[in-house]
């Protein structure tokens, strides 16, 4: 983990201000057209959907610098995607996109590989969570 998380945090600082805000406009365009249903959740404004962005960048990080701090953290946001009736079946969706972003960002594949890893892992504890979490307050 080690290796992956050097790779991921060397490919996170060279990416400057408006590369990031490429990335952010791209995984919605990308995640919107492999579902369109996700656009009925994301209503937010462009400011939030890139604080969201931003937000799940540093989780791919953290994840392997703090996984226990990231793991309660996100109980509680799968606890809240409950609330906004999100359907589990976005997930996956949502990270392929994330991941077709960055492997256009990168050649590294190391740097490739722990992003995809660390975010799959976040979306199984979300879609875990949310399943969860679903039948407790139903």
């Amino acid at each position: 983990p080690a290796l992956q998380e050097r790779a991921l945090a060397f490919l996170l600082s060279s990416l400057d201000e408006i590369a990031m805000f490429t990335v952010k406009n791209e995984v919605y365009a990308k995640f919107f057209a492999l579902a369109p249903a996700g656009q009925d959740f994301f209503k937010q404004s462009t400011t939030r959907l890139h604080f969201i962005a931003d937000k799940l960048v540093a989780m791919t990080l953290d994840m392997y610098r703090n996984p226990k701090k990231i793991v309660e953290d996100l109980s509680a946001l799968g606890l809240r995607h409950v609330g906004y009736g999100i359907p589990t079946e976005l997930f996956g969706p949502f990270v392929t996109a994330c991941v077709q972003v960055v492997r256009s960002l990168t050649d590294d594949d190391a740097a490739e590989e722990a992003f995809r890893w660390s975010l799959g892992l976040i979306a199984r504890i979300c879609v875990r969570v949310v399943a969860e979490g679903s039948t407790i307050v139903m």
